[in-house]
C-alpha cells in the first residue's frame, strides 16, 4: 500500500511542479500586465485643449493674448505656483493634498458614510489630484466606475508629478466661469493682473471658482460668492497664513464685477507674431515665443504715438508706427504697428511697404564716400534739372548753385541727391539696397529710374530699422569679417539673425562720416538749439516725405538706440500737413527723450585717412586752388578727379579786367587763383553767398570764351549755361486738359545779369530773353534741335527728342 502511494506521488510529481510554475508564470504576467498599463495609464499629451496664443515680454510681463480657437481663454501652463492661490486651494478642496498619494482614505471613509445616509452619491472624496485627472479625462461623468479610473489615474499622477507640478497643472487647467479657463486668464480677467499679485481676497475667490463655475459667477450670485470666499478667509486666518488685520482687510474687498481687457500693448506684434507661428506650428499650441520687447520702453512708446495720433487727427492723419531697437544687438525692443484709429487700425504699418521719400539718401552718400564719386566737403549741383521727362525738385522749391556733399545730406535736398545717383548708378544702387536688406525691391533698377532715390520703391520700417542699425554698427564695428546690416529680431531665441546681409558693402569709414554728416540736419520745434546745450545728445537722423505728403518717415540712430517713426495715412491719402519736420520728426525725438543718453559713435581711426582739399570746392586739391584743407574719407576710397572749379587767370596790371597772353598785349600782368562756378550754377550761387566773387570783365582782346583763364576745355569757360534740355534728352510732353498740345519750358543762365540770350529751335528764331531766361515752346514729336546765342556770340546747341504718346509707352 504504501509502495503504491509512493508510485503514485512521484508519478504525479512533476506534474505538480508543472501546475505550480505555470500559476507563478501566470501571476507574474498579470502582475506585470497591471504595472505596465499602470505605467502606460496616463496620455500623452496629459492636456490637449486649444491654448490661447499669448505674447510676454523680456522680463516676462504680459503684453497681449487671444482667445483660443474654441473661444477660451486659456493660457499655456507654466512652471509657477502662486502661494496664496494654493495655500487656499488646499485649504478649501483638499487638506491633505500635501500627504496622501493622490485619494484620501479619511475623505473616502467620510464620502461612503455620507452618501449612504443620503441614499445617492452627494460628495465624491476628489482630491485635487482627482480633480486633475477628471480635467484631463475633460470631466466623463460621476460614476462609480469613473472615480475608480479617477483614483487609478490619480496614483499614477503623483508617482510621475511633484506636488507643486500637480497644483500648476490644475491651475492652468481648471474652469473659472464664463469663458475663462487657468488661473493666469483668470487673474487678468477678473482682476487685471497678474497671478503673483494677487491680493488673500482676490486668490479666496479664484479658489471657490473652479468647485462650482457656472453657479458661482463673479457676475451674479454675489451674496452666495461673499459667504464662500470670507469662510475661506478665516479658515485660513486660523491656520496662520495671515493676522486678524489682514483679514479685516481682506474680507472688506470689493468681489470682481464684469471681466475685464486683457492688456493690448502690442497687438499688431501679437497678431504677425501669430500668422508666423502659425507657418511653423500648430497655433493652438498657445506657446509663443518670447520676445525681446522691453515692457516699459514698449509702454511709454505706445502712450506717446497716442498722444500724438489725438493732435494729427485734427488734420486728418490718422495712423502711425513706431520701432526702438538695441542697435548693436539689432533687437525689438518696443513695437507700435499702429495707433488706435477709427480708420485702418488694424493695419500693421511697420511690415507695410510705403514709398521711403528721401529715406534712402544716407546709403546713396556713403556709397559714393567709398566709391571715390565723393568726398564730405565737395560741392554738388543744385539747379534746376531735367533728365528726360522727369524733372525734380528740392522741397523748398529753391536752388543754391552749389551745396558741399554733407551739407545736401543733412538738408535732405533733392536735387543734389538725383544728380548723384545718376553719377553712381540707379542698377548698382538698387543692387546695394536689396544686399543691405531691403526686401521690396522686386524690379530691376531702371524700373524705378532716378525716382528711387526719392521714395520711388517702396520700403518698410522693419528694413530701414534693419538698414539704420546695420549703418550704426558698421561704425562701430570696423572689423572686416563682422556681419553688421541683418534685419531686427523681435524673438528672445538664440539665432533668430542668422540671415545676415551687407558683409562688406559698406565700409566702416563711409558709415561713421555719414552718420557725422546727419547729426547737423535741423531739428524741430525745441531740440532746434540743442547744440547750445552741453546735456543734449548727439543722434544721427533722417527724415523722409514721400510724394503728395503720404508719408512721413523720421529715423535717428545713436551707438545704443535706432528709433524708427511713420506717420500717415494707412488709406495712402495725402494731407498738406503731412510733412516730416512738422509730424514724424517730434515723434522721434520724443521717443528719444524717454532712452537714456549714450556716448557718441568714436572715431573708426584704422578706417579713415586725411588727404588734402580745395578749400572752397571740397573736391581733391589741384594746382589752381588758392586754399588747401583737409578731410577725413574712408581709407579704401580711390582717389578723385582734382578740383574742376579753380583756375589761374590772368588779369592786367591794375586787376580789373581779364587779358590773353598773346602778342598783341604789351601791358603788365598779374595771375590770382580764382574759384570759378559754370554759370548755370553761379547765377543760383550768387544769390545766397554775397562773398561769392565774379570774373573780372574781358579786355578788349577778350573775344573768346577762356580769354584771361587758365587752360582747360570744360563748362567752366563759357559764359552761359542751358539748364534743359541735356544732349540727347528724350522728353514726353502730354496733352492739355483742352486737347491742345502741351507745352515744355527751357531754362539757362548767364554770367553778366545784363546779357540778352537769343533762342532758335531748328533754326527757327523762338525769341530772346533777359535777366531771367525762360523760353516756353510746343514742339511736336520728333527730333529737335536747340541753340542757344548770346550777344558775343557764345552758343550752345543741343538735341533732343519729343516722344509721341506711343513711343513714352
Amino acid at each position: 500500500m504504501l509502495k503504491d502511494r509512493a508510485a503514485r506521488f512521484v508519478a504525479r510529481w512533476p506534474f505538480s511542479v508543472f501546475a505550480k510554475r505555470r500559476r507563478l508564470a501566470l501571476e507574474l504576467s498579470a502582475l506585470f500586465l497591471v504595472l505596465g498599463i499602470f505605467a502606460l495609464s496616463l496620455p500623452e499629451p496629459l492636456f490637449d485643449p486649444a491654448y490661447s496664443p499669448v505674447l510676454y515680454s523680456r522680463e516676462g510681463r504680459l503684453l497681449g493674448a487671444m482667445t483660443a480657437s474654441d473661444g477660451q481663454w486659456r493660457f499655456p501652463p507654466g512652471k509657477e505656483i502662486n502661494e496664496k492661490f494654493s495655500a487656499a486651494l488646499i485649504e478649501y478642496e483638499d487638506r491633505r493634498f500635501r500627504f496622501h498619494p493622490g485619494i484620501d482614505p479619511l475623505a473616502l471613509a467620510r464620502a461612503f458614510l455620507v452618501n449612504i445616509r443620503a441614499g445617492e452619491v452627494v460628495s465624491g472624496a476628489s482630491t485635487i489630484t482627482m480633480q486633475t485627472v477628471r480635467m484631463m479625462r475633460r470631466d466623463r461623468g460621476r460614476t462609480i466606475f469613473e472615480k475608480c479610473v479617477e483614483a487609478f489615474l490619480a496614483l499614477r499622477l503623483e508617482i510621475r508629478f511633484s506636488k507643486d507640478e500637480i497644483l500648476a497643472l490644475y491651475s492652468a487647467h481648471a474652469p473659472f466661469g464664463g469663458n475663462v479657463v487657468g488661473l493666469e486668464a483668470a487673474s487678468w480677467r477678473w482682476f487685471g493682473r497678474p497671478p503673483l499679485e494677487l491680493s488673500w481676497a482676490e486668490a479666496a475667490v479664484l479658489a471657490v471658482l473652479p468647485n462650482g463655475p457656472a453657479l458661482v459667477h463673479p457676475g451674479r450670485n454675489r451674496e452666495l460668492l461673499k459667504m464662500k470666499r470670507d469662510a475661506l478667509l478665516e479658515r485660513l486666518c486660523r491656520r496662520g497664513f495671515f493676522d486678524e488685520e489682514t483679514l479685516v482687510l481682506a474680507r472688506a474687498e470689493a468681489l470682481p464685477g464684469e471681466v475685464l481687457p486683457l492688456p493690448g500693448l502690442a497687438p499688431h506684434l501679437l497678431a504677425r507674431v501669430v500668422r508666423e507661428n502659425a507657418a511653423r506650428k500648430n497655433r493652438d499650441t498657445g506657446l509663443l515665443p518670447r520676445t525681446t520687447i522691453d515692457f516699459s520702453i514698449q509702454e511709454r512708446s505706445a502712450a506717446v504715438m497716442e498722444r500724438w495720433a489725438r493732435r494729427f487727427a485734427e488734420n486728418g492723419i490718422m495712423n502711425g508706427a513706431a520701432l526702438v531697437m538695441d542697435t548693436q544687438s539689432g533687437e525689438v525692443l518696443a513695437y507700435v504697428g499702429n495707433v488706435k484709429s477709427a480708420e485702418a487700425a488694424d493695419v500693421d504699418i511697420v511690415l507695410s511697404p510705403r514709398s521711403s521719400g528721401s529715406a534712402l539718401k544716407p546709403f546713396l552718400y556713403a556709397a559714393m564716400l567709398d566709391s571715390g564719386d565723393l568726398l564730405p566737403p565737395a560741392l554738388i549741383s543744385d539747379i534746376p534739372t531735367r533728365v528726360g521727362s522727369y524733372s525734380p525738385e528740392n522741397m523748398s522749391r529753391n536752388y543754391l548753385g552749389v551745396v558741399p556733399a554733407d551739407e545736401a545730406l543733412s538738408r535732405s535736398l533733392n536735387i543734389p541727391a538725383v544728380r548723384s545717383l545718376r553719377v553712381y548708378g540707379v542698377e548698382r544702387f538698387a543692387r546695394l539696397l536689396q544686399g543691405l536688406g531691403i526686401t521690396t525691391l522686386f524690379r530691376r533698377g531702371e524700373d524705378y529710374g532716378l525716382p528711387l532715390i526719392l521714395g520711388g520703391a517702396e520700403t518698410t520700417l522693419w528694413d530701414l530699422a534693419g538698414l539704420y542699425g546695420g549703418l550704426a554698427r558698421t561704425a562701430l564695428e570696423p572689423g572686416e569679417s563682422v556681419t553688421r546690416f541683418f534685419p531686427p529680431g523681435v524673438f528672445a531665441e538664440a539665432g533668430e539673425n542668422s540671415a545676415p546681409q551687407g558683409r562688406g558693402l559698406l565700409s566702416a569709414g563711409a558709415a561713421w562720416l555719414t552718420l557725422e554728416a546727419l547729426t547737423f540736419a535741423s531739428r524741430p520745434g525745441e531740440e532746434a538749439a540743442w547744440q547750445d546745450y552741453a546735456s543734449s545728445r548727439r543722434i544721427a537722423w533722417k527724415t523722409g516725405t514721400s510724394f503728395g505728403f503720404r508719408d512721413a518717415w523720421a529715423i535717428g540712430v545713436t551707438p545704443r538706440w535706432t528709433v524708427a517713426v511713420w506717420i500717415g495715412n494707412a488709406s495712402g491719402e495725402g494731407r498738406p500737413e503731412l510733412r516730416s519736420a512738422l509730424s514724424s520728426a517730434p515723434v522721434l525725438f520724443e521717443l528719444f527723450s524717454g532712452l537714456e543718453g549714450t556716448q557718441w559713435f568714436p572715431r573708426p581711426g584704422a578706417a579713415l585717412k586725411s588727404i588734402e582739399v580745395c578749400g572752397n570746392s571740397g573736391y581733391p586739391a589741384g594746382p589752381d586752388c588758392g586754399t588747401v584743407t583737409e578731410t577725413l574719407v574712408p581709407r579704401g576710397a580711390p582717389p578723385g578727379n582734382p578740383c574742376p572749379y579753380c583756375r589761374t587767370i590772368t588779369l592786367n596790371g591794375e586787376g580789373t579786367m581779364r587779358v590773353a597772353l598773346d602778342a598783341s598785349y604789351s601791358g603788365t600782368v598779374i595771375q590770382k587763383k580764382w574759384f570759378v562756378l559754370p554759370p548755370a550754377e553761379e547765377w543760383y550761387f550768387r544769390k545766397w553767398n554775397l562773398d561769392y566773387r565774379d570774373l573780372p570783365p574781358l579786355g578788349p582782346d577778350g573775344e573768346t570764351p577762356g580769354a584771361g583763364l587758365s587752360s582747360r576745355s570744360d563748362e567752366v569757360s563759357l559764359p552761359l549755361a542751358l539748364f534743359n534740355p541735356e544732349q540727347g534728352a528724350r522728353i514726353f510732353v502730354p496733352v492739355e486738359i483742352d486737347g491742345r498740345p502741351g507745352s515744355v519750358v527751357f531754362s539757362a543762365a548767364h554770367r553778366d545779369p545784363n546779357a540778352a540770350l537769343y533762342w532758335h529751335l531748328d533754326e527757327r528764331y523762338l525769341g530772346s530773353t533777359g535777366i531771367f531766361h525762360e523760353m516756353e515752346v510746343r514742339p511736336a514729336p520728333g527730333v529737335h534741335t536747340l541753340t542757344l546765342v548770346d550777344g558775343s556770340g557764345h552758343r550752345i546747341i543741343r538735341r533732343f527728342e519729343i516722344l509721341d504718346k506711343e513711343t513714352s509707352l
